[in-house]
């Protein structure tokens, strides 16, 4: 049985300028011109440049403008055009010959790429077709640090189905040892230990005893070297503490990635401040990055189309439809720089509140002057949401005299001293990284000892909190920061 019953329910729903606003505040600098771009290209009634109302009519229309408009129209000089020197638009063959031209080179990657250096010196290998095949199919298989890492099989596998080519492991080995004679030395190893191998057997006096400890090192003591178990390495291989110092430095003077970083594949991300942190006369002063605040304005043509659409019959549909077009694009417009200004506003405020929480770390750079500050801190302060703030943190930085800094850095939580004052944990954390890098190589600090020298510094902090702040600086553990 159907029944209707009546509710009451308080809901609260973001109107579509508030989703926008949101979406325009967590946009990086870097893809907020990339963004006004697109709104440009898909809304006509939105354009680059000054409103208007700001700029100076008589710089736009000179004295006698329509005088010299009359004198110009259906009497046009193409010489006036031919001589005409349009600067920063030359282009090559324009006519426009300049002596410095002569001395402008177009820069052109030269770089070769490490598979190409392979395949260039696999080709002076006396091998038939199937060997040179297989010694491709190996080149491929190698990664962008220098490692083969796909088993032996698997690649045999993939020459029989994609090559048509039939071979076993001993034929595969024999060319892959072939290429680990290749320069880089170390490059088509399958693990760190036959990397660290090929290196030292290439070394230019093998007989030497420091190079035969390094390689019985690597061959007998791999796992007690990478753990840095020093005395049972002296025990197993019965060698003196110089013999085993100089055949430590040795193996960590060698290349454990021969491939480089990534074949040049990695991309280089520059971070574009969203603040100028400026010091004038003892004062700060915050600025907006100019690609913050771009210059937009309503189409004139379009409202003055709206205005005459407006007044004119509304009963034909046609034009009915054609005025609620233009209606749209111009609110649609209005709304866009509006949240564009609403970004700049929220930006600087927050900023501001940020600068005047943690001043005293303005003034000198000093990490160990920053004040806990959570988000919470600053949004009451500028009477927003948190999640405004967080938006605005995660995504933002500032360049300051000490350098850039993204703003979500300023932010920390605080632990309690013996004098009951609370510090920000990025303070202990500068502590604590002092500490490591003044301590006995030959006898590091371990966690037990650092909470201890914590302590009598006056941080109440546990174990395992410098364990966390230990990982957090990728500071390893005492004995893999021993050294001989």
């Amino acid at each position: 049985m159907q029944k209707l019953n009546l509710s009451q329910v308080l809901s609260q729903k973001l109107s579509p300028q508030q989703i926008q606003f949101i979406k325009l505040l967590q946009v990086p600098t870097a893809e907020l011109e990339a963004r006004v771009e697109e709104e440009l290209e898909i809304n006509p009634a939105l354009e680059e440049g000054r409103d208007e109302e700001e700029k100076n009519p008589e710089e736009d229309f000179p004295e006698n403008f329509d005088e010299d408009l009359g004198s110009r129209e259906g009497d046009v000089n193409i010489d006036d055009y031919l001589n005409e020197d349009y600067g920063g638009y030359k282009m090559q063959g324009d006519g426009n010959y300049s002596p410095d031209d002569d001395d402008r080179e177009v820069p052109i990657s030269g770089g070769v790429s490490l598979h190409e250096q392979l395949l260039s010196q696999l080709g002076y290998l006396k091998l038939d077709e199937n060997q040179k095949t297989i010694g491709k199919q190996l080149i491929g298989s190698i990664e962008s640090d220098g490692y083969i890492r796909r088993d032996l099989e698997s690649i045999i596998n993939d020459l029989a189905f994609g090559q048509n080519i039939e071979s076993d492991i001993d034929e595969v080995e024999e060319i892959l040892r072939k290429i680990q004679a290749f320069d880089p030395a170390g490059i088509a190893a399958r693990n760190l230990q036959e990397c660290l191998l090929i290196q030292l057997e290439r070394k230019e006096h093998p007989d030497d005893p420091n190079v035969q400890n390094a390689i019985r090192i690597i061959n007998d003591c791999f796992d007690e070297f990478t753990k840095k178990h020093y005395v049972k390495i002296q025990k197993r291989l019965n060698i003196e503490d110089e013999e085993l110092k100089e055949a430590v430095q040795m193996i960590t003077r060698l290349n454990p990635k021969p491939g480089g970083i990534s074949d040049g594949m990695v991309k280089t991300q520059y971070i574009i401040p969203d603040f100028i942190l400026s010091h004038v006369n003892g004062k700060f002063e915050i600025s907006l990055n100019s690609r913050n605040a771009p210059e937009l304005r309503v189409s004139r043509s379009y409202s003055e189309m709206f205005d005459a659409y407006d007044k004119s019959d509304k009963k034909d549909k046609k034009l009915k439809e054609t005025v609620t077009f233009v209606k749209q694009k111009l609110d649609a417009a209005k709304w866009f720089i509006d949240a564009i200004r609403q970004r700049q506003h929220t930006l600087l405020k927050t900023m501001q509140s940020i600068l005047d929480y943690q001043e005293e770390f303005f003034y000198e750079g000093d990490e160990t002057k920053l004040k806990p500050m959570i988000l919470k801190d600053i949004a009451d302060r500028i009477e927003m949401d948190i999640s405004t703030v967080s938006r605005v943190a995660n995504s933002k930085a500032i360049q300051t005299e000490f350098g850039i800094y993204p703003l979500k850095y300023f932010f920390s939580e605080g632990i309690a001293t013996d004098s009951g004052e609370d510090v920000s944990n990025k303070e202990v954390k500068s502590v604590l990284q002092t500490m490591v890098d003044g301590e006995n190589k030959k006898k590091p600090l371990s966690d037990d000892k650092l909470v201890r020298l914590l302590n009598d510094k006056g941080y109440n902090i546990a174990r395992r909190t410098v364990a966390k702040y230990r990982e957090q600086l990728q500071i390893p553990v005492a004995r893999l920061r021993k050294e001989l």
